[in-house]
């Protein structure tokens, strides 16, 4: 699918929904953790590791979002737990914490990106006018760096930077070329960089992507003049609900040319920073609905337990922290064994859940 050979590195904060505190999320752990903890035993990660489970760096042709990865560990958790077994491997604690380095890890690898198509990119690299200023090995215009030195190939925060800050240059070139500055879709976006970053010109580009912990990107947020707009309806929270780093480049892109001021110039830093202050906040913080939670925490026989004080099972919703699809995959790995020990006991069917509904039981638990 064309997927970045990432090295995983820097951090990402994972924000807990509802919570105002931050659950840290360090990359680097994660890619620590996803070895030391033997889960690449049976997952391999980009073709290395072992085959008896998915390659948790392929594509198969869905939108992964954190519920999706939430909702997909829970339902095949039983059988995990028996290949564990078989195996001899003794299952790891996984804290909130420790979840959220291996979630950082899997967005560092590119792992939540939509799939892109080469031949699509190809077609939209010429169609989009890109080609006639930059050209693959060698620069078509003054000014216009060829593709093979494009360092953006391989990290889609420095894409996003650069894409912002020669916007003006760019929207001149176009007007003297007496072209209009075409719109770019997400996809089509995701399908040129398939296209360029497989090129035999642009292998040689290193693949290292950062996405460091966001301490300063809410004092840039407002320095740099973008709370001044967007509030609101216009909050990012909302607009950026479950988009990638790639659909981000492409809307950011394609907002500049309505900004009635001048955008302010970001240095890569400072993309860095705003971009994990707004991108974190909203993207671990689902859309479900607390009344249909309500009921797949009913039809999912969860009360059966939860609510039932000789189970031992904890009574949700009691503590002081906000759930998330973070905090209940640490929930379900810690617990998890036991919980399956008891409903077989009940004679009960394992809860299996779309991302969905557990979307949806999240903002129940949250709403009591």
């Amino acid at each position: 699918m064309g997927m970045l050979r990432v090295v995983a590195a820097g951090a990402l904060a994972a924000w807990s929904a509802l919570a105002a505190g931050i659950v840290p999320g360090d990359a680097r752990r994660g890619e620590q953790l996803f070895k030391s903890e033997q889960c690449i035993l049976c997952h391999s990660f980009k073709g290395v590791g072992g085959t008896a489970a998915p390659d948790l760096s392929t594509h198969i042709g869905r939108d992964y979002t954190p519920a999706v990865m939430a909702s997909l560990m829970w339902n095949h958790a039983p059988d995990m737990w028996a290949g564990m077994k078989k195996r001899g491997i003794v299952k790891a604690e996984l804290s909130p914490e420790s979840a959220a380095d291996l979630f950082a890890y899997f967005v560092s690898a590119r792992y939540f990106e939509r799939p892109g198509d080469a031949a699509r990119g190809k077609r939209a690299f010429t169609a989009k006018h890109c080609s006639q200023c930059h050209g693959i090995a060698a620069s078509n215009a003054e000014g216009a760096p060829p593709v093979a030195q494009w360092e953006s190939l391989a990290d889609p925060l420095v894409l996003a930077q650069q894409m912002w800050n020669h916007g003006a240059r760019m929207r001149e070139a176009f007007a003297n070329k007496k072209v209009a500055r075409p719109q770019i879709a997400a996809q089509e976006l995701t399908d040129m960089l398939v296209y360029l970053q497989n090129l035999p010109e642009t292998r040689h580009l290193a693949t290292n992507f950062a996405f460091p912990p966001s301490d300063s990107g809410e004092a840039l947020f407002q320095s740099k003049g973008c709370s001044g707009c967007h509030t609101g309806k216009l909050a990012l929270e909302g607009l950026l609900r479950n988009q990638t780093l790639t659909d981000i480049a492409a809307d950011m892109w394609n907002h500049q040319s309505g900004m009635k001021q001048p955008p302010p110039a970001l240095s890569q830093e400072e993309m860095r920073q705003i971009v994990g202050y707004i991108w974190a906040r909203q993207y671990f913080v689902g859309s479900g609905n607390a009344e249909r939670g309500r009921k797949v925490f009913a039809e999912k026989n969860c009360a059966a337990c939860h609510n039932d004080p000789s189970s031992g099972a904890p009574k949700l919703a009691q503590g002081k922290d906000a759930y998330s699809d973070i905090t209940l995959v640490a929930a379900l790995w810690e617990h998890g064994p036991r919980m399956l020990d008891l409903m077989n006991q009940k004679k009960l069917v394992w809860p299996r859940f779309t991302a969905q509904q557990m979307s949806d039981l999240i903002a129940y638990l949250n709403s009591l």
